[in-house]
């Protein structure tokens, strides 16, 4: 198996840190296309716009909500959970928040091996508090 680049990490680690902060105290997520309940350890930190390997959004936390593995995988490309995801966010940040995002996706945004770091540290300082908050589920 390949060693898991920095890029690859950080967007890991912000997927389980997203999920962990939306769990209520007994671990459970609401899926924001479809609203199944699951524990957030099953679900996915869906992205909104992709993760390209260029996007601006892929660590912008805004950008990345639960989302159950039906809606990620197959629903955002072939179902209603696009749909749903984009209603999900004009309802939570507003339509002028996504407008902006969405004029600026295709903007690159490079980040450095030491940025990543960086945020590697900080994601995994707040998941430990997380686990902690979560330690019996």
């Amino acid at each position: 198996m390949a060693k898991e680049t920095p890029r690859a990490k950080a967007i890991r680690l912000l997927q389980k840190l997203v999920r962990m902060k939306a769990a209520d105290d007994h671990g459970m997520v609401s899926c924001v296309t479809c609203g199944k309940r699951i524990h957030y350890k099953e679900a996915d930190g869906g992205h909104w716009l992709a993760k390209g390997s260029c996007s601006r959004f892929a660590l912008d936390e805004t950008n990345i909500h639960c989302q159950c593995k039906g809606c990620n995988g197959f629903g955002m490309k072939h179902g209603s959970a696009a749909h749903n995801y984009t209603l999900y966010m004009i309802e939570m940040y507003g339509k002028d928040y996504i407008e902006d995002m969405l004029a600026r996706k295709n903007e690159v945004h490079k980040l450095y091996k030491a940025d990543y770091e960086e945020m590697i540290a900080d994601f995994n300082e707040q998941i430990k508090h997380h686990e902690e908050r979560l330690k019996c589920t």
